[in-house]
């Protein structure tokens, strides 16, 4: 079965319409049928729509409701663009609809979207894995919600690791959150955001810590809408990375002999004389 009919799944971003990625603009310009969650997506994307664009307001719609709208795109060669808030890639609820829309013959195509958590990280001015500091980030939620976890994945299990974390969807139990981050080894001092709205117009960004998590949500009245970044790369300085040292080599640039062994020395006597710069 195949049809003419194209549906893209457009990441709108955090929030903010300029944060649209060009091709997300065009996508979105070009289509018959616009399928948006006025609960997740800021209205302003849709001013790339065209004047004559169907406009779905998907927030109260379970996939049933969406369905006929696929059906439709398939039988008369449509183009929808389905808005997703974030990166689709990311708790989007996607896949289901990935396999809904091949099923019916239609042309699938994804645009990214610039997830929450960059978004938050560009707010505060951090970077997330800082050299010697944390080289990982790792995407989470609480367990224990709606969605089942899989095994093995815990967030203090996850907390173990000590680098940077963003936890998603998980304001609701702010101190189930800081008892697990607590529990899997994080300090009371460890560095944490709490952001309400990243980018919209009524954005709350605060710093805190991990031990004062909890009470920074409840005192302004947090539960949907909220992202956390934790870890000490938040707080980090004094750090230098290897790629823009003079000491460093690539293939458009040669190392400058005298920092390269000041490299090597200080790589030896990190790891007792076995590494290789």
């Amino acid at each position: 079965m195949t049809s003419d009919g194209t549906v893209w799944f457009v990441g709108a971003g955090p929030g903010a319409a300029d944060l649209l990625t060009l091709r997300a603009a065009r996508v979105i310009a070009e289509a018959d049928i616009v399928i948006w969650a006025a609960s997740l997506v800021h209205a302003d994307v849709l001013d790339h729509a065209r004047p004559d664009a169907e406009i779905v307001d998907s927030s109260q719609l379970p996939i049933e409701g969406v369905l006929p709208l696929y059906e439709r795109a398939a039988e008369q060669g449509l183009t929808v663009a389905r808005i997703h808030s974030g990166d689709p890639a990311l708790w989007g609820a996607v896949q289901e609809q990935l396999d809904v829309c091949r099923a019916l013959g239609l042309t699938v195509e994804i645009v990214p979207g610039v997830s929450s958590f960059t978004a938050v990280a560009a707010i505060v001015g951090r970077e997330l894995t800082v050299p010697e500091v944390a080289q990982s980030v790792i995407l989470t939620r609480l367990e224990g919600g709606k969605t089942p976890m899989p095994p093995g994945e815990r967030v203090r299990d996850f907390a173990r690791h000590g680098t940077t974390m963003a936890l998603f969807l998980s304001a609701a139990r702010s101190g189930q959150v800081q008892a697990e981050l607590l529990a899997g080894g994080y300090s009371d001092d460890t560095p944490a955001v709490v952001a309400y709205q990243a980018t919209w117009p009524d954005e709350l960004v605060v710093r805190c810590t991990v031990g004062t998590l909890e009470a920074t949500v409840k005192q302004h009245k947090l539960w949907k809408h909220t992202l956390f970044l934790v870890g000490p790369a938040l707080a980090a300085e004094g750090t230098r990375s290897h790629l823009y040292h003079p000491g460093h080599f690539h293939t458009f640039r040669r190392a400058e002999p005298t920092a390269r062994a000041e490299l090597r020395r200080q790589a030896n006597a990190r790891t007792g004389g076995t590494a290789t710069p």
